[in-house]
């Protein structure tokens, strides 16, 4: 049995992707991060770091916890031998592109996506730093897809990593008709049935989009309760 601990931001939505992708038959646990759920002794067991996704798989003789959306992607890509290419050239490419979005691509949005949506004053200086980064790295991706109609070629876990954080430029900073081929790429996503069913899973688990975060809500997110020694 797989329990797959999810809410939907883009980090859970990688994972969810490649479960549908998979076809595979998973538990689904709402972790609610509003609430402060991900801030539990029984989560913090199977989520060291107190982030979702986390997955746990039970077996009969062990029992196996996974958290970080790019080692859970390799681990299924791995056992499944799917979505991971076999050629070890290209495999390394895909994980390559894997560690730039862990490493760059998904961070550097997300703090763009903060500081010009969330943050409760603006920071001029914040957000053209993370606006900017996010810009280049968007045209770092478009460059990438030129002479690819995935991103290493054949489609892989790096195309379900880096797709979630695409979802929303405009809270980056971003215009995204200035990469065209970013567009072309994601008109390619959205045209997979398990990518389309992948993205939906937990949307009703949103904020209505003009619905602004309680004080209780934006503590738990980005407030002093991150921080405490657990």
């Amino acid at each position: 049995m797989i329990d797959f601990y999810y809410w939907p931001t883009p980090n859970a939505r990688k994972i969810s992707i490649l479960f549908e992708e998979l076809n595979l038959k998973y538990n689904l646990i709402k972790i609610d991060i509003n609430k402060g759920e991900q801030f539990s002794e029984k989560f913090l067991e199977i989520s060291p770091n107190n982030k979702i996704p986390a997955i746990q798989i039970k077996k009969s003789n062990e029992t196996i916890n996974l958290f970080e959306s790019g080692a859970i992607l390799l681990y299924f890509a791995e056992q499944y031998k799917k979505f991971l290419p076999h050629d070890l050239n290209i495999k390394c490419k895909a994980i390559q592109w894997l560690f730039w979005q862990m490493g760059g691509f998904g961070p550097m949005l997300g703090q763009a996506h903060h500081f010009n949506f969330y943050a409760k004053e603006s920071i001029e200086y914040a957000q053209n730093r993370y606006s900017k980064e996010s810009y280049r790295l968007y045209n770092v991706l478009n460059n990438q897809l030129r002479d690819n109609e995935w991103v290493v070629g054949e489609y892989s876990i790096a195309d379900m990593a880096i797709f979630p954080w695409t979802r929303t430029p405009e809270r980056q900073g971003i215009d995204l008709n200035e990469f065209s081929e970013v567009l072309r790429w994601k008109k390619l996503m959205n045209n997979r049935p398990a990518v389309i069913k992948g993205m939906n899973i937990g949307n009703e688990l949103r904020k209505e989009p003009d619905k602004k975060l309680t004080d209780a809500e934006y503590e738990n997110l980005f407030g002093d309760k991150q921080y405490q020694k657990r």
